[in-house]
């Protein structure tokens, strides 16, 4: 029978030695990424609680790959729940070990593709996530299932929301607006519930903000209510009021309290630096943007990333 638990560390070791990029720095598993701006980014700390019980469902998804290893969604709980654990150089290994045997799942594409981001290996998530939109043209959607349930237990994404988000995303943080573009049009396409409609009118606005495209992008809040029943995407939300003028910047970050702390805080942190950025006030944003990075608790959230790639650029003051 196979080994997939031996054959999964095999693989890790042999991604972490010969990979390009990040990976090529180190022979080993000291560190997850480097930073934008060159940082060596570790393994998040979790509470013991959380971590024993991140690892027990690891443990069961291992053993669920063992029982049926030609079943792909039991690679993608393996690789999910141990990127739930911080460890997303050996999830993208998983993930690379199930596309040699299901090369043509868009799952598996989505899932490493936004691992990929996660540890700023931007051109390999956008061929990734370029190849699982190709393999979703003309087939239905399909709810993703939560790994990290919310509190109601609704899962509030789908496959192809997700394949077009996080390409939009992979775009956004090389700086490749125009693609940017065109992927969250898609994923606006396909966000049908609250929490999705939010998530990408955030990122599609901001990239419309950037470009300069100033009255497209006010035309595409006017669905956003104080009143929308929001489940997860709270921080979104309230970005989107924000930009509406419903809710004052200040009210959401200011840039002399800490930036760290949460996801929910970094989201809007980089949310209204970004603001000020396109609103003129780039010393502003680059105050709010270093405040996010002093801090490397999210590191593997997309607003800290999104401030790492502001700052790596050099172009906020002039640098």
């Amino acid at each position: 029978m196979i080994r997939p638990f031996w054959a999964i560390v095999a693989a890790t070791y042999v991604w972490a030695s010969c990979g390009k990029d990040q990976a090529s720095r180190s022979t080993n598993q000291s560190f997850e990424a480097i930073s934008l701006l060159g940082d060596t980014l570790q393994a998040p700390s979790l509470p013991d609680s959380i971590r024993l019980a991140r690892e027990a469902q690891l443990s069961e998804a291992r053993r669920q790959l063992e029982r049926s290893p030609e079943d792909p969604e039991a690679w993608i709980w393996v690789g999910r729940r141990t990127a739930y654990l911080g460890r997303y150089r050996e999830a993208i290994s998983v993930y690379t070990q199930a596309l040699a045997r299901f090369p043509e799942d868009p799952r598996l594409y989505r899932h490493r593709g936004h691992r990929y981001i996660t540890v700023r290996q931007f051109d390999r998530a956008i061929e990734d996530l370029e190849r699982g939109a190709t393999l979703i043209a003309g087939k239905p959607d399909e709810v993703e299932p939560d790994g990290l349930p919310n509190p109601r237990n609704i899962p509030t994404s789908t496959l192809h929301f997700n394949i077009w988000y996080h390409l939009g995303l992979a775009y956004y943080l090389k700086g490749d607006l125009e693609n940017a573009l065109r992927a969250y049009r898609q994923c606006l396409a396909v966000s049908r519930n609250p929490d999705a409609l939010v998530a990408t009118t955030h990122w599609l606005y901001m990239t419309l903000r950037r470009l300069g495209r100033d009255r497209e992008a006010a035309d595409l809040l006017r669905p956003i209510t104080p009143g929308l029943d929001i489940i997860e995407n709270a921080a979104y939300h309230r970005l989107a009021l924000m930009y509406r003028g419903l809710i004052p910047p200040d009210s959401l970050f200011r840039p002399d309290n800490p930036a760290g702390g949460s996801l929910e805080n970094v989201t809007l942190a980089y949310g209204v630096g970004n603001w000020h950025l396109y609103n003129g006030r780039p010393a502003e944003a680059e105050r709010i943007f270093r405040a996010i990075v002093e801090r490397r608790d999210q590191w593997a959230a997309f607003g800290y990333i999104a401030a790492e790639a502001e700052l790596a650029r050099g172009v906020l003051s002039g640098d």
